[in-house]
C-alpha cells in the first residue's frame, strides 16, 4: 500500500501548488485585461480558468485513485483518474473550437491591441505554466496527470506565442499576427487532446491496452509447458497503468495438486512479458463450446467436446 500512497500524495502536492499558481495567475490576467482593455489577456484568464478546472478535476481523481477497494468497488477507484482525463480532454477540444472561433474572428474584425502590456503578462504566465508543466512532466505516464500536463504544455506555448506576436505587432503593427498564431496553438491543442480522447475511450469501453496483442498474450500463454489451449481470453485495463486479464486454459488430466505448477508458469510469463499482474485462469480438461459460457469473439471461440470437466484455478496476483 506504501508503494501506491507515495506517489499519490507526491502528486497531491504537485496538483495543489499547480492549483495556487494558476488561481494568482488567473487574477492577474484578468485585472491586467480590465485595465489594458485587453481582450486577449481577458481571453487568457478564461483560457487558465479552465486550467484550474482540469487541474481540481485531476487531484479529485487522483483523491479516489488512492482509496482503498472495497465491496461495492471492488476494483477501487482505479478508473477515476481515466474519467477526470477523459472529460479534461473532451474540454480542451471545446477549448481550441473557441479558441480558433475567436481567432477567425478577430481576422475579419482586427481589434487594436496594447502588445508592452501583452508581453509582460505573457511572460509571467510562460514562467507560470512552464514551471506547472515540469512539475507534472515526472507523473505523466498516468493519462490524469498527462492530460494536465498537456494542458499547461499548451498554455506555455501559447503565451510564449502572445509575447512572439506582441512583438511582431510592436515592431510592425500587423494585428493579423494574433490570431493567426492562435489558430496554430488551437490545432495542436485538438491534435493532442484527440489522442486522449481515444486511449481514455479504449480504457473505459474495456479495450484491449493499446501496447498489448492479444495474439501476442496467448501465443505466450500457449508456450507455457503443460497448456494445450487457451480460449476465451479478455485483457483489460483497470487504470492506465494497471492491466487485467480473465481466459480459459484448457490442460490435460492430471491431479489438481499439479496445476499449481501451470499457474504460476502462465502468471509469470504474463507479469514478465506483458506486465499483467491481475489474472483470472479457469482450467478446463476439454475444449469450451459457446453454450458452455465462453464470451469471447466467434473467431477466438475453440470447439471442443460436449463432455465437460472444469477445474477452476483462480489466480489473484496483486
Amino acid at each position: 500500500m506504501h508503494m501506491v500512497a507515495t506517489p499519490n500524495r507526491k502528486m497531491q502536492r504537485v496538483l495543489q501548488f499547480s492549483m495556487a499558481l494558476t488561481f494568482a495567475y488567473v487574477v492577474a490576467t484578468f485585472v491586467f485585461g480590465l485595465r489594458a482593455r485587453s481582450l486577449a489577456l481577458i481571453s487568457e484568464a478564461g483560457h487558465n480558468l479552465s486550467d484550474l478546472f482540469a487541474i481540481l478535476l485531476s487531484f479529485v481523481a487522483v483523491y479516489f485513485q488512492a482509496r482503498p477497494a472495497n465491496e461495492q468497488k471492488t476494483f477501487g477507484y482505479q478508473r477515476a483518474g481515466v474519467l477526470a482525463a477523459f472529460v479534461n480532454a473532451a474540454t480542451l477540444v471545446v477549448l481550441s473550437a473557441w479558441i480558433a472561433f475567436e481567432a477567425i474572428h478577430r481576422l475579419a474584425i482586427p481589434v487594436p491591441v496594447q502588445p508592452r502590456i501583452m508581453m509582460v503578462v505573457a511572460a509571467a504566465g510562460v514562467l507560470m505554466n512552464g514551471t506547472v508543466a515540469t512539475l507534472l512532466w515526472r507523473f505523466s505516464g498516468d493519462v490524469n496527470i498527462r492530460s494536465v500536463f498537456l494542458h499547461m504544455l499548451g498554455d506555455t506555448l501559447s503565451t510564449a506565442a502572445v509575447i512572439v506576436g506582441g512583438a511582431a505587432i510592436l515592431f510592425t503593427g500587423m494585428t493579423w499576427i494574433d490570431p493567426i498564431l492562435s489558430i496554430i496553438i488551437a490545432a495542436m491543442i485538438l491534435w493532442s487532446s484527440i489522442g486522449i480522447i481515444r486511449e481514455t475511450l479504449n480504457i473505459l469501453l474495456e479495450g484491449t491496452p493499446r501496447n498489448l496483442k492479444l495474439a501476442s498474450v496467448r501465443d505466450a500463454m500457449q508456450s507455457v509447458s503443460g497448456v494445450l489451449d487457451v480460449h476465451d481470453l479478455h485483457v483489460w485495463s483497470l487504470g492506465s497503468n494497471s492491466h487485467a486479464l480473465a481466459s480459459h486454459v484448457t490442460i490435460a488430466e492430471m491431479p489438481m495438486s499439479e496445476c499449481s505448477g501451470i499457474l504460476d508458469g502462465i502468471n509469470c510469463t504474463l507479469r514478465d512479458r506483458f506486465k499483467i499482474t491481475h489474472t483470472t485462469i479457469q482450467f478446463e480438461t476439454t475444449g469450451c463450446e459457446t453454450t458452455h459460457g465462453c464470451s469471447a469473439p466467434p473467431e477466438l471461440e475453440a470447439v471442443g467436446a460436449h463432455d465437460h470437466h472444469h477445474h477452476h484455478g483462480h489466480s489473484h496476483t496483486h
